[in-house]
């Protein structure tokens, strides 16, 4: 959802947003959401393979301390956790 809302509502290019794992595994995070849920009717029965990993980072390219705060909020709106400036 963050890159989401840093593409679609804050203009940056997809190109300048860099998404890698915390490691050498494929994950797709460290909880459950969406389609990893518990499945109920009419769905088919609940899944346990979810590639939980480890955290997924996210990083965006850009040079401009207004662009930072934007970028910033949009991470807290989404419960990031361990946002830093580099």
């Amino acid at each position: 959802m963050t890159v989401e809302r840093l593409v679609q509502e804050h203009g940056i290019e997809r190109t300048d947003i860099f998404i890698t794992t915390d490691g050498s595994e494929n994950s797709v995070g460290r909880e459950e959401a969406g389609s990893d849920t518990a499945g109920t009717a009419p769905t088919p029965g609940s899944r346990d393979d979810a590639a939980l990993e480890g955290r997924i980072i996210v990083s965006v390219d850009i040079d401009d301390e207004t662009r930072a705060a934007e970028v910033k909020a949009a991470f807290a709106e989404f419960d990031a956790s361990d946002v830093a400036k580099d």
